[in-house]
């Protein structure tokens, strides 16, 4: 295991002109050869500022293991470099102005499952930071040609609360994980004796010529934070809480050509995310109901705007609590602020400002927000996180 340190490269950026050449060869296109594509990244390196020097012989050097192998293995700059790219082309995420700050665990030479996991653990642990969530992503192995055995990681999140199903269809704790926490009981995973909304659901992990394999996160680096209302004592009776950190565990981090099918990697949480979404929706917590009922709000009529003033109330606990708890989080208005510094600092390069607008608005309040009213280019250039088929559906 090693942390890729950061090159000195050339501190001058790229002319406009340059990146846009560089930019329609980063397209998805499925017909493009390997050798092409990992030109082209060699290529986006090249122009980098503060990127790893580029040079002739590095790129014979790709070509021939290519040529050989129909692969080529990314040096330690280069899949720092990689991972920071597939962050600042994500069209889904609205925290991109901080690309720059990812740090890279290089857990490529694993060869067992019980390494994988005790790696995954360290990966919450360093994530979590105690709380100053810093934005952090292991690599694992790389698919190889006519390999089978290549590491998959069937959590959607490295942290996940579990949803037990009952005979009704009623789902204690998440319904968006019954069917994987359905899949643990399956394998054999004991949750506590008295079942909970917020009980750790285990890692699953497969691969590596093993069979598929559950493994207990330690309740010791699982870092919560209950959730508390600036005004109103009562919410703390809700009993709610959430985990500190959001590590997505079931994507495909492409570079260059080669694929990385357990890549988990992590910002650090928008409160919307869990005031609007995780606890509000009404597919997953339904909060918002029982919120409006202790504030005396409930109402038949939907033009009461009853669930809006409960789903203020519930992102100002989530927001303050986080916040007195000293974990790491943003508030939709000032995220969406830095994603317009994103788009400007993209623009000023020659960059093609990317996103999709449905994923960049955020779930309350959206046409307050700086990017409510802009457009984007939709295209997931390469390098990237892209979806993957599911490990177990």
């Amino acid at each position: 295991m090693s942390f890729c340190p950061q090159t000195a490269g050339s501190p001058q950026g790229p002319t406009p002109l340059a990146a846009a050449a560089v930019y329609q060869r980063l397209k998805p296109a499925r017909r493009l050869s390997l050798t092409d594509k990992a030109g082209a990244f060699l290529d986006l390196l090249e122009i980098e500022p503060g990127g790893p020097p580029v040079t002739q012989t590095r790129r014979e050097e790709v070509r021939r293991e290519i040529e050989r192998h129909g692969f080529y293995e990314h040096s330690p700059e280069e899949l720092l470099w990689g991972c920071r790219f597939a962050w600042r082309h994500s069209v889904r995420c609205i925290g991109r102005f901080f690309w720059k700050q990812l740090e890279v665990r290089d857990a490529r030479g694993l060869r067992s499952l019980e390494d994988a996991a005790s790696q995954c653990v360290a990966h919450v642990d360093a994530a979590t930071n105690a709380g100053a969530v810093r934005p952090l992503v292991t690599v694992f192995a790389p698919a190889r040609p006519r390999s089978k055995n290549t590491l998959r990681i069937w959590n959607y999140q490295l942290l996940r609360y579990a949803g037990y199903r009952a005979a009704d269809g009623a789902v204690l704790g998440d319904p968006a994980e019954a069917a994987f926490t359905e899949k643990c009981l399956a394998l054999g995973w004991k949750p506590p004796a008295e079942k909970g909304r917020f009980d750790v659901l285990p890692l699953l992990l497969s691969g590596l010529r093993q069979k598929a394999r559950l493994f207990e996160i330690p309740r010791g680096c699982v870092l919560e934070v209950p959730l508390v209302h600036p005004e109103w004592d009562w919410f703390k009776e809700l009993g709610l809480r959430w985990y500190a950190v959001p590590i997505v565990s079931n994507m495909l981090l492409e570079i260059g050509g080669i694929q990385y099918p357990a890549a988990p990697f992590n910002g650090w949480y928008m409160g919307t995310e869990i005031g609007a979404r995780n606890l509000a929706d009404i597919s997953r917590y339904d909060m918002l109901p029982e919120i409006a009922q202790r504030l005396g709000i409930f109402s038949n009529r939907e033009s009461s705007l009853w669930r809006d003033r409960a789903l203020v109330e519930l992102n100002r606990a989530v927001l303050h609590s986080y916040q007195t708890a000293g974990v790491r989080m943003a508030d939709h208005h000032t995220v969406a602020q830095a994603h317009v510094r994103f788009e400007e600092d993209e623009r000023s390069a020659g960059r093609p400002v990317t996103g999709r607008w449905d994923w960049l608005v955020p779930p309350i309040s959206g046409a307050a927000t700086a990017v409510w009213a802009r457009s984007y280019d939709p295209t997931e250039y390469s390098p990237n996180f892209r979806y993957q088929p599911s490990a177990y559906c």
